[in-house]
């Protein structure tokens, strides 16, 4: 069979699986350009397209980024393109592949990182990283750390977030506790919970998503899949019914049925309303919706932040970096992959980054981005953001904290929030519901390995 016909077959077979789990094959050679001579200001410039999922202000700061970037080359010309959710955009970019009339850089969430690795599609960033001798030093090793498989880097981290605690420190005083040492354990976060919880007030929420359960298992250095998370060897089973995962769900149930705790379902979006009208007094959300939470709270109360709590007997963890990455597809032509190079190194300059982060909420990838001026006034108005910096570098850098890595994540996430549903609304017990999720997702992973060939 040709290798066109091969790759026929191997896409055919990959439709029948979800949407997520398809799995397409790149005409490209995977190889990067000879040279790091960027394009003759001579010639007509060359065009890079990126695709991307950031709608809204996220979506506008990356045109003003676009715009900078094309304002300072004239043998350049980058032109970014909203593609909708990031599943949405997936399905674009699979569909474009053997046309090539996709993108040159394509952004891709933080769970798609064995996906986009398998499917062949992509020239690793390691690549052009070694023929530029480009400096990787100054960036944040816990987010390198991520992205880093099989010892090279597939993709360039650009916005990432971490989990962290939000907490009203009115609520806090007014119930005898101190808004100054908030609480670290799961006995400690119960403790503080059942002293918020009076008249309109409940102790603590948190969204069911699965996203919240990977990070309360990384702070305690517990793996989300076999095999070192996925990364010392492709993942084969799923090992979300651990016994710290079943711990820890049990705690989350006790939670509510305690009535300390809300199950206010999977929308954060909810959640956060409902801390800002200080009907809740601890919540856990992203860092990237840091500014949207204290500007809420408008000066009624002030918001606290802290690390995620974890058990008393946990192993060293910490929290495990989520968002998204840029990466360089290798079905087009040499120059243009060269010139999307040039275009990401611009996006994780300090002062790009330093732009992004003031105006989304996400980190600088980069160190350097915190010495700028923009930074440093913003540090100063949103103070809340310390934490979660000191939370990235205390991060302890191991196979739990480096997150899973599987081709099959957005169904693993879904069985992972389903089986919380039944736990929390004693459908099954904490056990029962974790052993099914288990169950389900080892075999989704089988499956998937089996078209890619692990």
């Amino acid at each position: 069979m040709t290798k066109s016909g091969k790759r026929k077959v191997l896409l055919s077979t990959l439709a029948v699986m979800t949407a997520w789990t398809t799995v397409a094959c790149s005409s490209g050679s995977g190889t990067t350009p000879t040279t790091t001579t960027t394009p003759s200001p001579d010639k007509a410039p060359v065009k890079v397209v990126m695709w991307h999922y950031m709608g809204g202000n996220l979506g506008k700061t990356i045109d003003q980024m676009t715009e900078s970037f094309n304002a300072s080359r004239k043998d350049i010309k980058v032109e970014a393109i909203y593609q909708g959710s990031y599943d949405e955009a997936l399905n674009k970019m699979k569909a474009s592949m053997d046309s090539k009339t996709g993108p040159t850089i394509m952004q891709a969430n933080d769970g798609g990182t064995r996906y986009m690795v398998d499917s062949k599609a992509i020239t690793p960033m390691q690549n052009f990283i070694k023929e530029d001798k480009y400096d990787l030093s100054q960036f944040e090793e816990n987010i390198l750390a991520y992205y880093t498989l099989d010892n090279q880097l597939n993709s360039m981290p650009f916005n990432t977030s971490n989990l962290i605690m939000y907490y009203n420190k009115n609520l806090f005083k007014a119930a005898g506790l101190d808004p100054e040492k908030p609480p670290a354990t799961y006995d400690e976060i119960k403790s503080a919970a059942q002293a918020m919880t009076k008249n309109s007030t409940t102790g603590i929420a948190f969204s069911i998503e699965s996203w919240n359960m990977e990070q309360l298992l990384a702070n305690q250095g517990v793996e989300f899949v076999n095999n070192g998370n996925g990364r010392t060897s492709p993942a084969t089973e799923s090992i979300i019914n651990s016994e710290a995962a079943i711990n820890t769900l049990t705690w989350w149930k006790g939670l509510i049925d305690s009535k300390v705790g809300l199950n206010m379902g999977r929308k954060v979006d909810d959640i956060k309303k409902a801390f800002a009208a200080e009907q809740l007094g601890i919540i856990f959300a992203t860092t990237a919706s840091m500014r949207e939470i204290v500007t809420n709270a408008n000066g009624k109360f002030e918001v606290g932040t802290a690390f995620l709590p974890k058990p008393n007997n946990a192993k060293e963890g910490g929290v495990v970096v989520g968002g998204g990455s840029l990466y360089i597809m290798n079905n087009q032509p040499k120059d243009a992959q060269q010139a999307a190079w040039e275009f990401i190194k611009y996006m994780l300059s300090p002062e790009q980054q330093a732009l992004w982060h003031i105006n989304t909420g996400y980190f600088p990838v980069t160190k350097k981005a915190y010495e700028q001026p923009i930074v440093k006034e913003n540090m100063t108005k949103f103070p809340q953001f310390k934490t979660a910096i000191d939370q990235l570098h205390a991060t302890k850098i191991n196979k739990a904290t480096q997150g899973a890595v599987i081709g099959v994540f957005p169904e693993t996430r879904q069985l992972v929030e389903n089986a919380i549903e039944d736990a929390l609304s004693g459908k099954r017990t904490p056990k029962e519901a974790l052993d099914a999720a288990a169950q389900s997702i080892t075999t989704k992973i089988a499956i998937y390995n089996k078209t890619v060939g692990k």
